[in-house]
């Protein structure tokens, strides 16, 4: 579709012209027009599908066509899960109300809290914002969301996995929920906690989903390569790094790890930077614009980048450490391959990374082929299926004894069997749980 189609107000297409945006993608296509209908919305597709302007526009014209119902709360309040994802759709925000008399702020952890006040003393139009810093505010009455009239939530299942639902709820007890639309969009539906907190915040939603949450974007080509230990993951790094590529994000499961291997690979000559949620905003900011920019070839980074980044000239994503929710995998090399480009996602699985490979692989309703490098071929061949330990278990219980004819004996054969039918060890019949419920936080609140 065209997006004169939506009979948008002449300055939004305008702005969208300066962008070089005129062709709607598909969740853009289906979404926009409940979005001006004014009805809740639950969506979901898959990442770098255009979910941001799906949301951005709505809003706007909402804005632009509708009188305010109040002079003084704001009219918008995105919420998102990371300072990073907030500050690009922010920057996305802004390009739309550049010729427009509404204004725009951001609420971010890590950022001046007291000016933060003061910038919500000249009452903005839309507030763009993490929902713990929001809800900090909100509990010292800095602004007051009565007069709400939409509200918009992006990568809500991030949200939920950062332990944000209280926020949330105190978020939508400070609003008008009669009065108030809502736009929740995730990256998956499928997801427990989704549908409770959409129960709570939304009316009767339309529901939206372009495509499965484990559909994988068929630009990205991705290799699986085996390692025995953690000298032997960065001998294939570095033999990786030693193609001709755009540039590399590199995924770790610590900010320790993070900064340990950035400092690796600066000495060793790379143009490398790191980013991790305990750094400061100014910190962050810069190191993600210079990276933008093309000033570093390399981003060493926890899952704080895994979702919404829009990095165009991303040419490589590489899992040195394997993901412990096996979705994120698809948000990780998703930071490649975007806008019909080419990309390429490599992971390297050691024997800590075994179990989360396998849930990757059950996520996925997929086996991956193993890719080997000539002379770093490692002794690690993956672990058979936890079964066949317990199996192997019941021969030895009574040692000296011969194993117990009958149903034992049935079930240990019949799992010894069960193993040899996937060469990876992961059963499809035998799924663990993928996910666990969040006790803590796996990065700084923001």
């Amino acid at each position: 579709m065209q997006f004169t189609e939506f009979s948008l107000d002449k300055r939004l297409v305008t702005s969208l012209e300066h962008m070089g945006i005129n062709q709607t993608t598909e969740i853009q296509s289906k979404a926009i027009p409940v979005g001006l209908s004014g009805r809740d919305l639950m969506a979901s597709s898959k990442t770098g599908s255009g979910k941001t302007l799906a949301f951005l526009l709505p809003a706007m014209q909402r804005v632009i066509s509708t009188k305010a119902l109040s002079k003084r709360d704001p009219r918008v309040l995105i919420l998102l899960p990371t300072r990073e994802l907030a500050n690009q759709v922010y920057a996305q925000l802004r390009l739309l109300v550049a010729n427009t008399q509404y204004k725009a702020m951001k609420i971010l952890g890590g950022e001046n809290f007291n000016d933060q006040a003061k910038a919500l003393a000249k009452d903005p139009h839309f507030v763009v914002a993490t929902p713990g810093r929001l809800a900090d505010h909100l509990s010292q009455q800095h602004l007051y969301l009565n007069g709400l009239e939409l509200l918009i939530l992006d990568e809500a299942d991030r949200m939920l996995d950062l332990g944000f639902a209280e926020q949330l709820r105190a978020i939508n007890k400070a609003a008008d929920h009669r009065r108030r639309q809502t736009l929740m969009f995730s990256a998956t539906l499928d997801h427990g906690e989704i549908n409770d907190i959409a129960a709570e915040l939304l009316n009767e939603p339309e529901h939206v989903a372009i495509g499965e949450s484990h559909v994988e974007n068929q630009d990205i080509t991705q290799k699986i390569y085996l390692a025995d230990h953690l000298d032997h993951k960065e001998a294939l790094l570095n033999h990786v790094l030693k193609q001709q590529h755009k540039q590399v994000i590199i995924f770790t499961a610590t900010r320790d790890d993070t900064d340990r291997l950035a400092g690796k690979l600066a000495q060793q000559g790379f143009n490398t930077s790191s980013l991790s949620g305990n750094l400061k905003q100014a910190a962050r900011n810069q190191i993600m614009d210079q990276f933008s920019r093309g000033q570093q070839q390399i981003l060493v980074t926890t899952d704080v980048a895994s979702r919404g980044l829009d990095l165009l000239n991303v040419s490589l994503v590489i899992n040195f450490d394997m993901p412990k929710f096996a979705e994120e995998y698809i948000h990780r090399i998703g930071r490649t391959g975007r806008a019909g480009a080419k990309g390429d996602a490599i992971s390297f699985v050691g024997p800590k990374d075994w179990d989360n490979f396998k849930k990757v692989q059950l996520f996925l309703k997929k086996r991956f082929e193993l890719s080997e490098i000539d002379g770093l071929t490692g002794k690690f061949k993956g672990f058979k299926d936890k079964q066949s330990k317990s199996a192997k278990a019941t021969k030895t219980v009574n040692k000296g004894t011969k194993p117990t004819k009958g149903v034992k004996a049935t079930k240990a054969k019949s799992k010894d069997q069960r193993d040899k039918r996937f060469i990876t060890g992961v059963d499809v019949g035998d799924a663990p749980m993928l996910r666990k419920p969040k006790s803590k936080l796996q990065e700084t609140p923001e």
